[in-house]
């Protein structure tokens, strides 16, 4: 009697976004074409535009997909954090862990929407991504008591910006704990004072 895998083989659609996230996450998404992407998932040419339409559509599906997987980082980690004030700082540990990380290779929402046409697709799914954490930092902020949730959300929101390049740009694993630390202070600067 022989075993049977319950593991479902993966669909092209499945291979083609595996694919389109390790080259363009890797490369860029102008710098990767369309062939190196077939080519490694191992699907004909046909699946790609009958799945996709084609590749703007595919890197639009590469950032929603990326954009989903940071939202599930950061949620998981605001809610194991405690204290409202240790659920805006949970934000920046989730960062901080990733920017540690060997593969780490900057934003990919950033280097998408540098390399994309004004109004396009991609530009749209970068900018959806940001306005999420935007969103995010700043209901947390008034969570905490923030008397202007929105300038310490966009402050932390550039903090957590500028971590995610310094880690790219100057390989440096250590930004996002440094952007912790100072996180911090913003919001320890921000909150009312406990009497």
């Amino acid at each position: 009697m022989t075993k049977t895998s319950s593991a479902k083989a993966p669909t092209a659609r499945e291979r083609l976004l595996s694919a389109a996230n390790e080259l363009f996450y890797a490369e860029g998404v102008q710098t990767v074409g369309i062939d190196r992407i077939i080519e490694h998932a191992g699907v004909a040419k046909a699946s790609l535009y009958n799945t996709f339409g084609g590749k703007e559509e595919l890197i639009r599906a590469y950032l929603d997909a990326r954009h989903t997987k940071l939202t599930e980082r950061l949620l998981r980690a605001v809610d194991a954090a405690g204290t409202p004030r240790d659920r805006l700082l949970a934000v920046f540990d989730a960062q901080a862990e990733l920017l540690a990380q060997q593969n780490y290779h900057g934003c990919a929402f950033v280097a998408a929407s540098a390399e994309a046409k004004h109004g396009s697709a991609i530009e749209e799914a970068s900018d959806t991504a940001r306005a999420w954490i935007r969103a995010l930092l700043t209901g947390l902020a008034r969570d905490a008591g923030a008397p202007r949730p929105e300038a310490l959300a966009h402050q932390l929101h550039l903090l957590y910006d500028g971590s995610g390049v310094s880690a790219r740009m100057d390989r440096d694993p250590s930004a996002g704990a440094v952007a912790r630390e100072a996180a911090g202070l913003l919001i320890d600067a921000a909150l009312p004072k406990q009497t």
